[in-house]
């Protein structure tokens, strides 16, 4: 989803062609004609998302430096930056976000913070780096759940990180 990175001034010059009765195609080389390059422009905000879904550290950093996005923004996903960065599974993204005021406790609009996200989908070091934040495990999304109780059995490192409450 690079669309965005197009060019906006470029013209393209191709050769025409005419399609001739029985499919035969022929060009004719001294027929110019300009066309300018379509532009795509997607706001800020997908911009952000996109980039924090695929872990661009450096540009998500130029995006909050330059005041382009804000970091409690929900988008038509139902999560925040927070969130995306967590489900993609990368622990320095989650940090750079966290470093610029991303809130560890912030809820999607099914009431899940980044920790129940961490456990769901077994990214133990997130959930770690979470809760040495200060990540509540105790909270609960609308459905009553806590982070614990999302766990997958298979995932031996949070079964441990939870104790007996992820069984």
């Amino acid at each position: 989803m690079k669309y965005y990175q197009c060019p906006v001034t470029q013209n393209v010059s191709y050769e025409g062609c005419n399609i001739k009765p029985g499919n035969l195609v022929t060009c004719l080389p001294a027929h110019k004609s300009e066309k300018p390059v379509r532009s795509v422009h997607f706001p800020n905000d997908v911009v952000f998302q996109d980039y924090v879904r695929h872990g661009e550290l450096e540009r998500i950093g130029r995006f909050i430096r330059a005041r382009r996005v804000t970091l409690d923004t929900m988008y038509p996903s139902g999560m925040a930056a927070i969130h995306e960065a967590v489900l993609s599974g990368n622990l320095e993204c989650v940090k750079l976000l966290v470093k610029h005021g991303a809130d560890i406790m912030q809820r999607d609009e099914d009431g899940w913070t980044p920790l129940h996200m961490a456990c769901s989908d077994g990214f133990p070091h997130i959930a770690e780096f979470l809760l040495s934040l200060g990540a509540d495990p105790e909270a609960e999304n609308e459905c009553g759940e806590k982070p614990a109780d999302l766990i997958d059995p298979d995932c031996k490192e949070l079964v441990e990180m939870f104790g007996a409450g992820a069984d």
